[in-house]
């Protein structure tokens, strides 16, 4: 793993979703058994994959197998596509800074892919809205991790929630992940809050572990609040704050 100590910390999303090599692999496993933040961001981030998986996946029709079977025949072979020798060393360190967004991209398309017959079933079409609106979501998460600028804090809940803010000046966007959040209750939700000196304003809402974009402006806020309110949220808290955690400095 070529990287700098304070470096391997950016692999956590990649090691979740198997997108290192072994060599990189195993390394990362020593560097889990000694950094209690990295073994917290793995959890979190293979928590938010499996919620993003599941958002997407959709068992393949009876007759998909059947019908791709005969279509198969039809479809002309592409020639496999060998990459210029003098692009690869250009590109190793891209690659790698890259790793998390086109790691969770990946793992999104797999769900997609795995479940899905390509013809134009009502299925289908209702597959092809919900996917389209997991990438939109997907991309501008994926543009806070993958900012230049992105910083992270880590947090526990009242309820023993594990979270994590990631913010952006440059995107000015926060995505905040809870993991073993426990489950709010009948006609409860979780409420996100931006604290703007003293002032909650509404975030979002949560159900359940999984990762959101914070909604509003994250700029002059100074912390992130979790309060559990009546289904649908509330205009401002009306309970004691589960979480009440500083933005990344």
């Amino acid at each position: 793993m070529n990287h700098h100590a304070t470096d391997a910390h950016t692999l956590a999303a990649a090691y979740a979703l198997g997108a290192l090599d072994d060599t990189e692999r195993k390394e990362f496993d020593a560097h889990l058994r000694t950094c209690e933040a990295c073994r917290q961001e793995v959890a979190e981030f293979q928590a938010t994959t499996a919620r993003l998986a599941a958002a997407v996946s959709h068992a393949p029709p009876a007759a998909a197998k059947a019908e791709v079977m005969v279509a198969i025949d039809g479809v002309r072979q592409l020639p496999p596509r060998i990459p210029a020798p003098s692009a690869v060393p250009a590109l190793g360190g891209f690659l790698r800074r890259r790793a998390v967004p086109w790691a969770l991209a990946a793992s999104v398309a797999a769900a997609v892919l795995g479940g899905v017959a390509v013809w134009q079933t009502q299925s289908g079409q209702d597959l092809e809205q919900q996917a389209r609106q997991a990438q939109q979501q997907l991309d501008a998460v994926s543009a806070v991790l993958a900012a230049p600028d992105a910083r992270t804090v880590h947090g526990k809940a009242a309820n023993g929630a594990l979270t994590t803010v990631v913010s952006s000046d440059q995107q000015n966007q926060a995505v905040f992940t809870a993991a073993n959040l426990p489950a709010p209750g009948v006609g409860k939700t979780y409420q996100l809050w931006l604290d703007h000196e003293g002032t909650m304003r509404p975030a979002g809402l949560m159900e359940h572990d999984g990762t959101v974009i914070l909604a509003g402006n994250p700029a002059d806020a100074g912390a992130v609040g979790l309060t559990l309110e009546p289904a649908g949220g509330s205009p401002e808290p009306t309970t004691a704050p589960l979480l009440l955690m500083a933005m990344p400095a």
